[in-house]
């Protein structure tokens, strides 16, 4: 990522591969709270983003007492 991009909050996204944590920083996802308004399958057309992913997301969500939007 260019250094002049980078969002200028912390990132808390959990821990999850580099190819996944590519795509959703690619796509503007930085923070746990922006899955909430979105689906797990608009995640799983990033390039980069399982199913493996998208369990580590559902888990730190549900940590939180959140989850993905619902279709």
């Amino acid at each position: 990522m260019d250094p002049l991009n980078k969002p200028t909050e912390q990132s808390d996204l959990p821990k999850i591969s580099s190819p996944a944590t590519r795509a959703l920083t690619a796509a503007g996802y930085f923070r746990l709270q922006q899955f909430t308004k979105v689906t797990e399958a608009d995640l799983l057309k990033l390039h980069g983003v399982g199913p493996k992913g998208i369990r580590i997301l559902k888990e730190a969500l549900k940590e939180r007492g959140l989850s993905f939007a619902q279709k």
